[in-house]
């Protein structure tokens, strides 16, 4: 059964078992101490209270690990308070069972922190425990220390697996963004031979097969003129057959040349596939064809920055992206998100090629931001406008 499950969420489910399992000896205890008092007092209930804080900070925490962790400041302060939990748990029981409760919190700091801040905070929390031990427990203060170093081993190495584990799904989600990227790419690939194999063929047809056939039609004009009788008619046949063989090559350019476009939407689909932790919701204006290759790759480079700002900054849950093409020709893509938006906008590596990517291309890129709005985004390309673009269709004969 556990085969089926990532990696992420058997941490989670393993984390969340421990604390249960810890639950039965902490309620059997203060039990024991409640029977023979006679009532509750305040040190049961605060030992309680810590207990399920620990729980509660612990789910929370390990709510969508495969999305690369959490780094915000209400998460670091949740991880504060799980500490704080744990040492509450030893120090209001008297027992160890505080530094049991680190070794479980120790399974999500590789996914909070840096690895050096989180080592020191792991050793830190489990040396917090030791007046446990002396104070509480008949152990000497070397023993105490002792006793807290070696469930800091323990620790380490639960820290270290969990960061093995955050390593590897970082690795999986580069993995699948290559690989998005490489379909999409192929496809574009695919797009940009089918054009140019598309353009070549017109061109030939036009510049061998018209001329030759324009050639043949103003001979058989001529010779229709200097015959007479039965040969001139057969003459005037092969002049209209001429003429209609030189529209059909015309008509079969003009349709060569009209489907001579990339298939933008077949691009940009592969990148919305199978993206963890957010729901893409693509609308692309049909039919879209991009006729510059170099346009087609720099929407598709800006649509893929878009998605993986999305995921790893902006920590949204959905996604809307809008691809259409505005007069007088240029293509537009238009993207919002539900994340938490910032108070201004830091151009980072992705934006900063993003933009020089449209400047190149004659494009702009608009980007918009509010604290817990999300982030909006306005890419465009220049294009021929359609009228213009079929009139020159119109007369390459």
């Amino acid at each position: 059964m556990l085969g089926y499950l990532s990696q992420t969420r058997v941490l989670r489910l393993a984390g969340l078992f421990t604390w249960v399992m810890l639950g039965l000896p902490l309620v059997y205890s203060q039990y024991e101490a409640v029977r023979r008092s006679g009532g509750i007092d305040l040190p049961p209930l605060l030992l309680f209270v810590s207990y399920l804080a620990f729980g509660g900070g612990y789910l929370w925490l390990t709510r969508g690990l495969r999305n690369g962790g959490h780094s915000a400041w209400y998460d670091r302060a949740i991880l504060v308070l799980l500490t704080i939990s744990a040492l509450a748990v030893s120090f209001l029981s008297g027992s160890g069972l505080g530094s049991i409760l680190m070794m479980v919190a120790a399974g999500v700091i590789p996914w909070m922190l840096p690895a050096r801040v989180g080592v020191i905070w792991l050793l830190v929390s489990q040396l917090a425990v030791a007046p446990v031990y002396y104070l509480f427990l008949p152990f000497s203060l070397f023993e105490a220390v002792m006793q807290s170093l070696l469930y800091g081993g323990f620790s380490m190495f639960i820290f270290v697996t969990s960061l093995v584990a955050r390593q590897q799904t970082d690795a999986r989600e580069e993995q699948r963004r290559l690989n998005t990227e490489l379909r999409a790419t192929r496809v574009l690939l695919a797009e940009s031979a089918r054009v140019n194999e598309r353009t070549r063929i017109s061109r030939e047809l036009h510049d061998l097969l018209g001329h030759h056939l324009t050639a043949l039609s103003l001979n058989l004009e001529v010779a229709g003129h200097i015959t007479e009788g039965q040969a001139q008619e057969h003459v005037h046949q092969a002049h209209t057959l001429a003429k209609l063989l030189l529209t059909d090559v015309r008509e079969a350019v003009s349709q060569l040349r009209d489907s001579g476009a990339i298939d933008l939407a077949a691009a940009l689909r592969p990148l919305t596939e199978q993206v963890p932790s957010l729901d893409i919701h693509l609308e692309i204006e049909e039919p879209l064809s991009v006729e510059d290759p170099e346009q087609a790759h720099v929407l598709l480079r800006c649509t893929q920055e878009i998605i993986t700002n999305a995921v790893r900054h902006a920590r949204a849950r959905n996604l809307w992206i809008q691809v259409h093409r505005e007069p007088p020709g240029q293509v537009v893509v238009q993207a919002h998100d539900d994340g938490v938006g910032a108070d201004g906008i830091v151009i980072g590596n992705g934006l900063r090629g993003m933009r020089e990517r449209l400047q190149q291309c004659g494009g702009e890129l608009q980007i918009e931001t509010h604290r817990g709005q999300g982030f909006r985004l306005r890419a465009s390309v220049p294009g021929v406008p359609v009228l213009m673009l079929g009139a020159i269709l119109e007369g390459v004969d």
